[in-house]
């Protein structure tokens, strides 16, 4: 009979090494894995052991003489039954060179057997932190990393919201006892007490009734899945969840766990819903979240779509284990690799993997050292045992929201950082023993308020784009020149500036991450600042022209009559780059950044343990009022002064730019609707939806008021008068506009009337020279007149002198007659010609009255 077995034990042997001229040796792997019970990880984890083996199996650099075959059975997570599936697979050939457990209960009866048989276990669901004890399991290597990794987390929980009192209820499991050992020394050493502490083996019904009696609020279950369902179903019963509760659970059970039907339970999914509602989790991250190929040259998505070809299309919801899939996967390939290290210093010493059996201990001890150094990317992450042989990994923090476990944060406890996830916050469901929990909770802009503005906006935009394609497409027709149509253009993209600055004014936090925000109060600042720059810095410049020329002294206006364009250009130039240097200087020396605006705490109606902390995000910087009072007052300042002048000018007519009128209905829209909204909206910024609302619509209606104004009445003419047609005709026959011709003759026109003020000047001088001639010659005939007297008075007769007529040396009319010209001149001086130049156009005889009044015409 001993015979007998010795051959059969040779035979056996010789099957399962079988030699190189027969193909690859093949080594066998003897695995437990759990596909009902407590955890029934085998759904998913066995597919994923088994695409790992194919892999190894087909590579070439990988154990290339051998063959690796995974012998396994359901533990249906029970210690009981796995005894008896141990025995089989040490006691039935052939030989198993390492054994793959699962359930922490199970893999600790394995691993304690294994030493007797010098076998290596290498576990790929066990997170009990008894397994890392390294005296009583000195072979045990797990990728599943020890739960005591929760602990850490939260700890770090606990002491954010400063809780100091918590309970407990478990499991009663070598595995969760061990883990609630170690968070009571942890919790004791952060200050925090373990006021309630409650187990059970089957029925959870009394250990949950006895955390009502003694009010627990925060309290740590530690349980498998099946038992978690029956815990909550009594949880339902007891009415202990709601916001005065916060429940923290394990992570690895399934995302749908409570909705599963449950003969055990007389609780109703919608029940069990509402129970769960809030509870966190804290869960070892098991999916490499980096698009990184590791040692199977698979990236972890790449892995997950293989996996679910490999489970036929089953919801992964429903499947057990399916998050540890990632770790069964990397178990595979740990052993695979480190057996392939083993090769080479076996084969120096004399020894193969094939003669492996369980009295071997070096060849045991070769393995041990291969795993204790392995070191590799796997679709989990990295790949990499401690001295106790457990895994190190990132905690994920979990949260279920509306049915749906959200992620909220992230624990590394190597060096104890606590990071939150993206944009989401951990909303907390309840209070601690002794103190009141104060949830934040920020306040966001209505988007019935916020989508309803933005299509009156983007209509406005739609109008400002039709009246500046209207603009300049008329551009050449006179009537729209003679309004100064490039400043038009300024004023229509100014006003789609400013409105697009309502796009920016509603968005907060609702919609973008916190540290986009600061980029949004920037758009803010710079489209609204710009946009009133260039929409009423152009409006301000037209008026301030008018009143310039038509308002001054005649002497000083006929000089700047003549409108010369660039002027007005550099004009909005010099507004436009007074608020671009301000607004650089302002984000240089202050930028804006994002404040939070706390306001007094609330209490939920019917939930006294809770305050509701309501916070308002604001675009802010550190001397906010100081810069708003420098850009108000001058802002302010332009905009008295736009009124003063629109009121000064409104009689003026002038065809240079005949909008004017329109212009000064425009600055009073404005003007009258920033005075009021600037403010309102500082008083109102605690209101978001009130803010919001009244300086968007004043925005809005200013813009709306101001398009109206400047462009309709233009459309309208040339509408209904057909004027663009009567000046493109006449462009096409002449060969250029009718606007540059009247501007030419305006020109040429001018050029005359200097002409003929010079002439009129020379000719006011002449009068004058020839005035000066004729007081001379009345001077001269008084001194002859006495001598003519005197001389008489000598001789006894002289013959009588012809009087001339008086008139003809009257002055022309509007001189003064002289006084001295009282007598009649002689007739000596009648005609004499020498003291007249032949070329004089005037003479004494010639200087007519009529023609003196001709050159004063």
């Amino acid at each position: 009979m001993a015979r007998l077995c010795s051959l059969t034990m040779t035979l056996t042997v010789l099957l399962s090494c079988s030699c190189p001229t027969l193909g690859k040796k093949k080594l066998y792997i003897g695995a437990l894995f759990p596909m009902s019970g407590g955890w029934p990880g085998g759904q998913a984890c066995l597919p994923a052991a088994q695409m790992a083996l194919d892999l190894v199996n087909k590579r070439a650099d990988i154990l290339p003489e051998y063959q690796l075959e995974l012998i396994h059975y359901d533990s249906m997570c029970d210690p009981g039954e796995a005894t008896k599936l141990l025995y089989d697979l040490l006691y039935t050939e052939p030989i198993k060179v390492v054994l793959m457990p699962g359930c922490s209960s199970v893999s600790t009866l394995v691993a304690e057997a294994a030493r007797m048989w010098n076998l290596i276990v290498l576990s790929y669901g066990s997170s009990s932190p008894a397994l890392s004890n390294r005296q009583r399991f000195p072979t045990f290597f797990r990728t599943h990393p020890s739960a005591t990794l929760h602990n850490p987390t939260r700890v770090q929980l606990f002491q954010k919201w400063k809780w100091t009192k918590i309970a407990t209820i478990q499991q009663t499991t070598e595995v969760f006892t061990s883990t609630l050992d170690d968070l009571e020394e942890r919790v004791k050493e952060a200050g925090i007490e373990i006021s309630v502490r409650q187990s059970f083996l089957t029925d959870p019904a009394v250990a949950v009734k006895n955390l009502k009696r003694q009010d627990a609020r925060i309290i740590v279950g530690l349980f498998y899945e099946t038992e978690a369902r029956k815990v909550f179903c009594e949880v339902y019963k007891e009415k202990l969840y709601g916001k005065k509760y916060v429940w923290f659970l394990i992570g690895w059970y399934a995302d749908n766990w409570f909705k599963i039907k449950d003969p055990s339970i007389n609780c109703t999914v919608e029940q069990m819903s509402e129970a769960v509602e809030g509870h966190v989790t804290t869960e070892i991250v098991m999916l490499n979240p980096e698009t990184v190929r590791g040692a199977s040259n698979l990236t972890s998505q790449e892995f997950l779509a293989q996996l679910m070809s490999k489970l036929g299309g089953k919801n992964p919801e429903e499947t057990g284990g399916f998050q540890e899939a990632p770790l069964a996967y990397d178990a595979v390939w740990a052993l695979a690799l480190a057996l392939n290290k083993t090769v080479g210093p076996l084969k120096a010493k004399g020894h193969r993997l094939e003669d492996f059996n369980y009295n071997n201990r070096d060849i045991t001890a070769e393995i041990y050292r291969a795993m204790n150094t392995s070191s590799f990317e796997g679709v989990s992450g990295h790949v990499v045992f401690d001295a106790q042989g457990s895994r190190m990994a990132w905690t994920l923090i979990e949260q279920l929201q509306g049915g749906s476990y959200k992620k909220i944060g992230y624990y590394d406890s190597t060096k104890g950082n606590l990071s939150w996830y993206g944009n989401d916050k951990w909303i907390g469901s309840g209070p601690p023993a002794d103190q009141t929990v104060v949830i934040e909770e920020f306040r966001y802009l209505s988007q019935k308020i916020f989508v309803s503005v933005s299509v009156f906006a983007g209509l406005g935009i739609l109008l400002g784009i039709i009246c500046l394609t209207f603009n300049i497409y008329n551009s050449n027709v006179r009537y729209i020149q003679n309004s100064q149509p490039y400043l038009n253009n300024m004023t229509a993209v100014g006003c789609m500036m400013a409105l697009g600055a309502v796009f920016p004014l509603g968005i907060d936090g609702l919609h973008i991450h916190r540290r986009q925000f600061p980029v949004v109060c920037q758009f803010r600042l710079w489209l609204l600042g710009l946009g009133f720059s260039l929409a009423y810095g152009s409006m301000f410049t037209k008026i301030w022209w008018v009143h310039t020329v038509f308002t001054k002294k005649d002497e000083k206006k006929d000089k700047r009559k003549h409108l010369e364009p660039w002027k007005l250009y550099a004009t909005v130039g010099v507004l436009l780059g007074i608020d671009i240097l301000s607004l650089m200087i302002w984000q240089i020396v202050d930028p804006l950044h994002i404040t939070v605006e706390k306001f007094t705490r609330e209490a939920p109606k019917g939930d006294l343990d809770v305050l509701i902390q309501p916070l308002l995000e604001h675009c802010s910087s550190e001397k906010m009022n100081t810069w708003l009072g420098v850009v108000y007052g001058y802002k302010g300042l332009l905009l008295l002064l736009g009124i003063f002048l629109a009121y000064e000018t409104k009689s003026i007519s002038t065809e240079k730019i005949n909008d004017h009128r329109a212009v000064g209905m425009a600055i009073y829209n404005v003007a009258v609707l920033c005075m009021i909204t600037a403010p309102v909206t500082m008083i109102l910024s605690s209101q978001q939806d009130a803010s919001f609302a009244f300086a968007s619509l004043a925005i809005v209606f200013s813009v709306y008021i101001t398009l109206v104004v400047l462009f309709v009445p233009k459309m309208r003419r040339l509408v209904t008068r057909g004027e663009w047609q009567s000046d493109a005709q006449e462009t096409m026959k002449t060969g250029s506009s009718t606007n540059n011709n009247d501007e030419e003759k305006s020109r040429q026109l001018e050029r005359e009337n200097k002409e003929l003020q010079k002439i009129i000047q020379e000719k006011e001088e002449r009068v004058s020279e020839l005035r000066n001639q004729l007081s001379e010659r009345q001077a001269l005939r008084s001194r002859r007149r006495a001598s003519t007297v005197s001389n008489q008075n000598h001789s006894s007769s002289s013959p009588a002198i012809p009087q001339s007529d008086p008139r003809s040396l009257a002055p022309p009319p509007g001189y003064p007659v002289p006084i001295s010209d009282l007598h009649p001149i002689p007739p000596s001086f009648g005609n004499s010609s020498s003291l007249y130049q032949p070329d004089s156009k005037i003479s004494r005889n010639n200087c007519h009255t009529s023609r003196l009044q001709l050159l004063y015409k």
